[in-house]
């Protein structure tokens, strides 16, 4: 695949999460006094620190005596790395380090090492899990945090977990090898406007209640582009915490003689495109499309590597 690409950007990750530690309070006071520290900033959209020559980025931890006292005993555990370093998380101001900028995970997760693409995604998901979680979906009352950043747990003795909300997303394609081969992609509706450039992406959706993710691609499919679709064929996913997804990714074939009907509450605009234009956008070159450039989706998204994907053959 171009690039490389063997797995999704955001699928990757060294880490041992040693989830039966993170029940043990004498192991974890331990474990602080000697771990790497990740600080991600959720009030700058969980922001990170990166060193800031490196190429490509690398993550910069911090060691426990750089945390805010105010922070450590909101400090989460996220495993244990190869070397036995321990790893926790804080939700903290980033701290003033010389060599090191602030970056963002849709900025750089595809430029990450292994290692801190696993770091960056899964602490950026727990923060943003525990944000939204402040209090019980049943009785309204506070939570806390518990099990070392894993669990929240109301006052009455109600706990809840980190949840993930499964989504799928599809590259449709008409089964066609070489150049004149196409793809169709949607703008979404939702997506603000920039002037001379028009956005297109895979076309996704929550998976309802009830449903298989193969079903939910056979339906969004159709209430999006009006189109059915057969061959449904799992590619791969990831994790994408914005705030807390997991997206599951296919690749479908469909009729390009079958008419594109879009609902316009979710898709701006849906056509087909060769792999001729997605190469040619790919390479940087101006793609027409009714009098603005084609951009296709940030690297960090499984929608470009399902992009690659059908691009190069496989599928």
């Amino acid at each position: 695949m171009s690039g490389g690409e063997q797995a999704p950007p955001l699928a990757r990750s060294t880490l041992d999460r040693a989830a039966h530690r993170r029940t043990d309070p004498g192991w974890l006071a331990q474990a602080w006094a000697g771990a790497r520290v990740l600080v991600l900033d959720g009030d700058s959209e969980g922001r990170a620190l990166v060193d800031a020559d490196a190429t490509p980025p690398t993550l910069a931890l911090v060691g426990p005596k750089d945390v805010p006292e105010e922070a450590v005993e909101r400090a989460m555990f996220l495993g244990v790395e190869p070397d036995g370093v321990p790893v926790f998380l804080v939700d903290a101001p980033l701290p003033e380090l010389p060599g090191t900028r602030p970056a963002h995970l849709r900025e750089i997760g595809h430029l990450l090492g292994d290692r801190d693409a696993g770091l960056f995604t899964t602490g950026l998901g727990l923060l943003n899990w525990h944000r939204r979680h402040a209090f019980s979906p049943v009785t309204g009352q506070p939570t806390a945090m518990d099990e070392a950043g894993w669990s929240r747990v109301a006052p009455a003795g109600e706990r809840v977990w980190p949840r993930t909300d499964p989504a799928m997303i599809v590259l449709v394609h008409d089964g066609v090898p070489g150049p004149d081969g196409r793809c169709l992609l949607g703008n979404n509706a939702t997506w603000p406007r920039v002037p001379g450039e028009r956005r297109f992406s895979c076309l996704a959706g929550y998976i309802e209640p009830g449903e298989s993710a193969e079903a939910a691609v056979l339906r969004e499919v159709h209430e999006e582009v009006g189109v059915p679709v057969t061959d449904i064929a799992y590619a791969g996913s990831q994790s994408w915490p914005f705030p807390g997804s997991l997206m599951l990714g296919f690749l479908a074939t469909a009729d390009p003689a079958h008419p594109v009907r879009v609902d316009p509450a979710e898709i701006a605009y849906a056509r087909w495109f060769t792999r001729g234009e997605i190469g040619a956008a790919l390479a940087g070159r101006t793609v027409d499309v009714d009098g603005d450039r084609l951009v296709l989706p940030p690297p960090s998204s499984i929608a470009l590597f399902l992009v690659h994907r059908w691009l190069d053959g496989h599928c």
